[in-house]
């Protein structure tokens, strides 16, 4: 075996396991996730080429050769899957054909002795005699009604016959057509395997030229890191804003509340009519998982056992809340279309000790392209924050920050919808068309958006 074989066998044989061991997933299914996977790999395709022409953007080229070794894999597991289910199909069309192969000879020997006894029987005195000796016009009549009808089974089973071969002509055309599908998805999935070893050689050589940048990379994420902290810094700003005032209002709406309750019990103490207390003041409060009274403690969480914020001492703001929660895996994206080639969390720059940090994911898309809300919610913040126009949108406890954008269409205090138009994507730091995107909790804490947002596939 070459060596590249041995690698394509290598890489079909780790594919392979995890793809055997998923759970059933319709062919129709499958194939659409290819279409998706091809369309997202050109989309990469196109971004490589365009960050080809930047010197600066090694770290770039990382992210997008990355992007594409992922889903070229996992392009590489639908199409064996595929096979498997083809395999699958094989062998039932097989034990079909052998089944009707038996139940055919079965029925054929049977119609051979019917044939054998009619044709011992041919004679009409035959008939005759056996119809003449019946004892009574009753047997007799039974007897005409049994030549009738093992006439009828005969011309039955001659007709179950041809049935039975139609049936196993059409499985054996199946059985043809499988075989020949199964060659094409292999040669398919070939192609795939030989694509995905160029690209790990293509990132065998940018792993080569990092290390022979690293102090030009080790620039551009120190450049990056301080670009992070300054987003984190003002998100911060606007939570702990946010949660002063909400927390304010509510001792207001909490002292108000007192008066009127220690207003009302004087009133009831001297048999005088109670104050007019509003509807929103009479609410059945919760606290910590308590009801209390609305008088004894206004306004606060009233979702059960869910922990108390102060973000949400406001119906809206509860209702954004748990309609982000219950829709985590189901959000819609805050692009029409795009691809994630800088995931949440902390990675590692291969060919070097250096590590970068992302509060968020980083999509490719084309700079103009439609930036939209991913909930229901209210804008919080407009601006530039260290050269990037930003977006802050409040949902309840939770933030969704929008930024590298080139355009806002958006001001603050505006309450938006899912879908709503906040304004354009525009350049990351390297000149390329990004966007970047980030979802935070009340606390602060950034969560990787990928959890929240609907599966593209």
């Amino acid at each position: 075996m070459t060596k590249k074989g041995a690698i394509l066998f290598f890489i079909l044989f780790t594919i392979g396991i995890s793809s055997f061991a998923q759970t059933n997933v319709s062919r129709e299914e499958l194939q659409k996730q290819e279409q998706t996977l091809r369309k997202e790999l050109e989309e990469l395709n196109q971004l490589k080429d365009q960050i080809q022409k930047n010197k600066k953007s090694t770290l770039a080229q990382m992210a997008v050769i990355k992007s594409k070794i992922a889903k070229r894999e996992a392009l590489v597991n639908s199409i064996a899957k595929q096979v498997k289910i083809i395999d699958d199909a094989i062998e039932a069309n097989k034990q079909d054909v052998q089944k009707l192969n038996k139940d055919l000879d079965t029925l054929k020997s049977k119609y051979e002795k019917s044939i054998v006894f009619a044709y011992k029987s041919r004679s009409g005195y035959e008939y005759l005699n056996f119809l003449f000796s019946a004892n009574s016009f009753n047997d007799a009549v039974k007897r005409l009604t049994y030549l009738k009808s093992y006439r009828q089974n005969r011309e039955a089973q001659a007709r179950a016959i041809d049935m039975s071969q139609k049936d196993l002509n059409q499985k054996i055309g199946q059985l043809g057509s499988n075989k020949k599908d199964r060659l094409k998805t292999l040669g398919v999935q070939n192609e795939q395997l030989k694509v995905l070893v160029d690209d790990r050689k293509e990132q065998d050589k940018i792993i080569s030229q990092l290390k022979g940048k690293e102090q030009e990379v080790t620039a551009q994420l120190k450049q990056k890191e301080a670009q992070r902290k300054k987003m984190q810094s003002a998100l911060l700003t606007i939570i702990r804003r946010e949660t002063l005032e909400a927390e304010k209002k509510e001792k207001e709406r909490q002292a108000k509340l007192k008066a009127a309750n220690e207003a009302a019990a004087a009133a009831k103490a001297k048999n005088e009519a109670a104050p007019i207390v509003s509807k929103t003041e009479q609410k059945i409060a919760t606290k910590n998982g308590n009801k209390v009274s609305a008088v004894e403690g206004g306004l606060t969480n009233t979702s059960g056992n869910r922990p108390y914020s102060a973000l949400e001492t406001t119906e809206e703001g509860r209702e954004a809340s748990i309609s982000i929660e219950n829709n985590k895996g189901g959000l819609p994206w805050p692009v029409d279309k795009g691809n994630v080639y800088v995931h949440f969390g902390v990675e590692n720059i291969p060919g070097t000790k250096l590590n970068r940090k992302s509060d968020g994911i980083e999509l490719a898309v084309p700079k103009g392209s439609s930036v939209k809300s991913i909930a229901n919610g209210v804008v919080k913040y407009t601006g530039d924050i260290n050269g990037d126009l930003t977006v802050f949108v409040q949902h309840g406890k939770y933030f969704s920050t929008y930024t590298h954008l080139s355009s806002i269409n958006v001001s603050v205090g505006q309450e938006v919808r899912a879908g709503t138009l906040l304004g354009r994507s525009g350049v990351n730091i390297e000149g390329e068309g990004s966007l970047l995107f980030m979802i935070s909790n009340d606390k602060g804490s950034f969560l990787d958006p990928e959890n929240w947002l609907k599966n593209r596939r």
